[in-house]
Parts: structure tokens; C-alpha cells; sequence
């Protein structure tokens, strides 16, 4: 792992964003941990968790002009996320714009529904927090097709590596397949397991390794 990987991890738990008990999710299943990226939510945690992600991109060499944020999430991410860019790489990604959606378009003023740099014509990236159906990267992509943009990445903070209710492959495997583009995220589940094995009860690494053989795809069990 690397020391951005594991920095997050460390934030993450010391800021509550992951947690360990039991949890219900959207899908209905029992996770024995959650995952809210909201608790980043001061000026430390909030420029940590932008080199976290500027790292990763970085590391993964992925070439756009546009981040593009969904809203409402995505849009403190993208810009944040642009500014540390810039600030660590400024060579490759000093002119990277940002970008994100208003849920309902604008009809006076400039109007339309975007927000930041336009996207016709131009290689974007979308970052978003955790991707678990795909649904919300689906919409992105139809907004950024509909703006004449083309995808190239998705950018996640963390990859849970379970499968969804009608796919034996991850949300993330399912989206790449789907769009022929790479899924990067800050770390997985096996980060956590790996990272955080010894910082938390043998009952929590227990749980986490049980849901992870009933749910992860079989490549990765």
C-alpha cells in the first residue's frame, strides 16, 4: 500500500467516516461496516482527503481536462480535488477544470445545467465517493454525454468489492465492463482489511472477512 492509502485509512477511522458494528444498507444487506465520506468535514480533513485522491489519480497516469462532480456530493470533491491537483503535479494537471450538475437546470442567467468548465468536446473524469449499484454514475454519464463530453475514468474514495443484487461481478467491475473505462479509487476493502487488521477487535476482522466470502466477486474471494 501506499502512504496516501494508508493515511486515508487512518483519517478515516480517526474521523469516524468508517465505521465497524452493523449496519443495514440501500441493497438490504448487513455490512458490519459503513462508510461516510460526509465526515470529512473540516479545512484538515477536507485538504487530506483531496491529496488522497489527487494521489491516485496521479498514480494511475489517467490523462482529462474535466472533473466532473456529480451533484450533490461530487461537488465539493471535484473542486477540491482540481486545486490539490495542480498543487502536487502542476506540469500535467495544472489546467484540469472542474465541473459539476445543478439537480434542476437553470432557465435564465447562463442557464443550462453545468456548472465550471464545459464539457463538449472534452476527456472527463468523474470522482465520486463510493460506488455500490452504479446508478449514479449511469446518470453521470448521460449528463456528460447530453454535453457532448466523453468519459475516459471514474475516481472513487473507496471500492467495497461486492458484488450488486443482479451481477456476480462488483459495482466497479460492473462499470468498467459496461463503459470500457478504469474504475481508480483510494483503497478497498482489502486495504481495510490489510491496513486495519490490527487496529481494531478480532470480532470486527472476523465479520468483515464473512461478509466479504459471501459478497465479494470470485476473483477477488
Amino acid at each position: 500500500m501506499q502512504s496516501y492509502q494508508t493515511s486515508f485509512l487512518d483519517l478515516a477511522l480517526e474521523s469516524s467516516t468508517l465505521k465497524f458494528g452493523s449496519f443495514t444498507l440501500k441493497s438490504g444487506r448487513q455490512s458490519p461496516y459503513f462508510f461516510n465520506l460526509g465526515f470529512f468535514n473540516s479545512g484538515k480533513l477536507l485538504s487530506a482527503l483531496a491529496t488522497s485522491y489527487a494521489e491516485a489519480i496521479i498514480a494511475s497516469g489517467l490523462k482529462f481536462d474535466v472533473l466532473f462532480g456529480p451533484a450533490y456530493k461530487g461537488i465539493p470533491l471535484c473542486a477540491i480535488t482540481v486545486a490539490k491537483l495542480a498543487e502536487l503535479d502542476p506540469e500535467n494537471y495544472n489546467d484540469v477544470g472542474y465541473s459539476f450538475n445543478r439537480k434542476e437546470k437553470k432557465d435564465h442567467g447562463e442557464g443550462g445545467s453545468i456548472v465550471g468548465s464545459s464539457l463538449k468536446g472534452k476527456k472527463v473524469l468523474i470522482i465520486d465517493d463510493v460506488m455500490t449499484a452504479g446508478t449514479a454514475i449511469n446518470e453521470a454519464f448521460s449528463i456528460i454525454n447530453e454535453e457532448q463530453g466523453s468519459v475516459v475514468g471514474c475516481v472513487i474514495a473507496l471500492d467495497r468489492q461486492e458484488t450488486t443484487k443482479d451481477s456476480d461481478l462488483s459495482a466497479t467491475q460492473a462499470v468498467s465492463e459496461r463503459y470500457s473505462i478504469p474504475v481508480i479509487s483510494i483503497v478497498s476493502l482489502s486495504d481495510i482489511i490489510t491496513h486495519l487488521g490490527t487496529k481494531i477487535s478480532t470480532e470486527e476482522l472476523e465479520s468483515i472477512k464473512t461478509y466479504r466470502s459471501q459478497y465479494a466477486p470470485k476473483n477477488l474471494q
